[in-house]
């Protein structure tokens, strides 16, 4: 992206704050951005779960997308109801949208659905970061200063490696990056865009689990195959989910392959950008995820 793109915001889940909203808009339009809303971004409905109806929060995503002045769609915030989309887009629209200029999405936590269903149905690589009504992005007097200089470093072209702090297994593994919040993923088996670590590198984060959940989870992807194959993995951040690594370690050390920890992705402050779909590279001597994508190289 450039300076002067035009950037779109939608809500394909929760419903946002109209403050931090406003404010969000704000900052990226100090990058130098132009910035529309989608019609229904600020939708309310009876299940206040959800930012407005299924069928308008879907209209308003495949609009921006399929949108040939659009660069990136920003999600509003996560929350829930983003898989609730998944069979009301037109896929073959979305795809022409694809042809018709690139552009990323970008967002995370429910997001996660989108995600995995662009890489499965579009080949298409996104953003996992910071969302335009989130606090760290649109909080008084300004955004998180890390989360919001990894994000222009990523939206811009410079995307930044991503120190994590621990080591559950040693190594180096190369792979595209896949993934996102493991709540997400595990509700995708079973479905037609079942999340698969093949010849990849998994990212994992979560926000409010119990150990015990966080087993039942990981356990259910393993038992789908979605970890057969896997390079390496990389782990976000777990806030509020008390000590996961003992059982992050029981149910993962087993794949034999690296696994990096206490990456600052995902929820909590700061919320580092890192992009799915694209080659990276995870190492344990340096405690480093960086992207190490080349021209003409991206998910297949």
């Amino acid at each position: 992206m450039q300076p002067g793109d035009t950037v779109a915001i939608v809500s394909p889940s929760g419903p946002p704050d109209a403050v931090l909203l406003e404010r969000g808009i704000e900052r990226l339009e100090g990058l130098g951005l132009k910035v529309v809303a989608g019609t229904h971004v600020l939708d309310r409905q009876e299940l206040d779960y959800l930012a407005g109806d299924d069928a308008a929060r879907a209209a308003d995503l495949q609009a921006a997308w399929c949108d040939p002045a659009v660069s990136a769609v920003f999600c509003s915030r996560g929350g829930y109801g983003a898989a609730r989309l998944l069979d009301l887009l037109d896929w073959d629209a979305m795809r022409a949208g694809t042809r018709a200029g690139p552009k990323v999405l970008i967002g995370s936590s429910d997001i996660t659905a989108l995600h995995n269903a662009f890489a499965i149905e579009l080949g298409v690589p996104t953003l996992h970061g910071p969302m335009a009504a989130c606090d760290v992005l649109a909080r008084e007097p300004g955004p998180e200063p890390l989360t919001w200089e990894s994000l222009q470093a990523a939206v811009f072209g410079s995307p930044q490696p991503v120190r994590g702090d621990r080591v559950l297994a040693p190594g180096r593994a190369e792979g595209v990056l896949s993934g996102g919040n493991l709540s997400l993923l595990a509700s995708m088996c079973g479905t037609r865009w079942q999340p698969s670590f093949a010849g990849r590198i998994a990212f994992l984060e979560d926000v409010g689990e119990e150990p015990y959940r966080i087993d039942r989870m990981l356990t259910q992807l393993l038992q789908a195959g979605a970890f057969d194959g896997v390079r390496g993995i990389a782990l976000g951040s777990w806030v509020d989910c008390a000590d996961p690594y003992p059982v992050l370690r029981d149910r993962l050390g087993r794949l034999g392959v690296p696994i990096l920890a206490g990456l600052p992705v995902g929820h909590g402050s700061p919320q580092m950008t890192v992009w799915l779909g694209r080659l990276g590279v995870i190492d344990t001597e340096s405690c480093s995820l960086a992207d190490t994508f080349r021209d003409g190289e991206q998910a297949r």
